[in-house]
């Protein structure tokens, strides 16, 4: 009798094993796995679609982040990111998509692309009166931060015009002195 109950619960084991869902190992060892609460869809096959997924996103990670990693490349933009939430995002927003028609985008922008020395020389001076961004007209006033450093200004440029839509490369803080010492008088 016990021999028979013992072949009984083998083949309820057995039973339970068959409904465990796939694991990636599984999916992994040349077997075609396929889970039954999917509709028979791949694991494989999703597995597959994922990567192409991320692979088709860029060269950007998924914070929109650009993919040199020099140290002093990554110095920059990551001060710059701190800088920018402290100074710019309250108008500009965080992912600068800017505030309706109050304050411009940076992040598509025919301005940023068009006039990188204004960009510079309006973060430190400010600006007063229109400024037209993808054809659109903005009268807000910019107040400028004359506390920034020329190196902060440099690490702010790097962020912002290596972020969303923008892939410029580093800005260095010498090219951001010479701009900054040709800017005209603050409005």
């Amino acid at each position: 009798m016990q021999g028979n109950k013992g072949s009984k619960e083998q083949g309820v084991r057995s039973k339970e094993k068959e409904k465990e869902p796939p694991t990636f190992a599984k999916a992994t060892a040349g077997k075609e796995v396929r889970s039954q609460e999917s509709g028979g869809v791949a694991l494989s096959s999703l597995v597959i679609v994922f990567c192409l997924m991320a692979f088709a996103c860029g060269g950007r990670a998924e914070n929109n982040k650009p993919v040199d990693s020099s140290p002093k490349f990554t110095q920059y933009y990551n001060q710059g990111e701190q800088l920018y939430q402290k100074y710019c995002s309250n108008c500009h927003q965080k992912d600068g998509a800017g505030l309706g028609r109050v304050y411009p985008p940076l992040n598509v922008s025919d301005y940023m692309d068009n006039h990188f020395n204004d960009v510079i020389c309006l973060m430190r001076n400010g600006k007063k009166g229109e400024l037209t961004v993808n054809n659109v007209n903005f009268h807000q006033p910019m107040p400028g931060i004359p506390a920034l450093t020329d190196l902060e200004i440099a690490e702010i440029a790097t962020y912002i015009y290596n972020t969303w839509s923008h892939q410029r490369g580093i800005v260095e803080v010498k090219e951001a002195s010479m701009i900054l010492n040709a800017c005209p008088p603050s409005e």
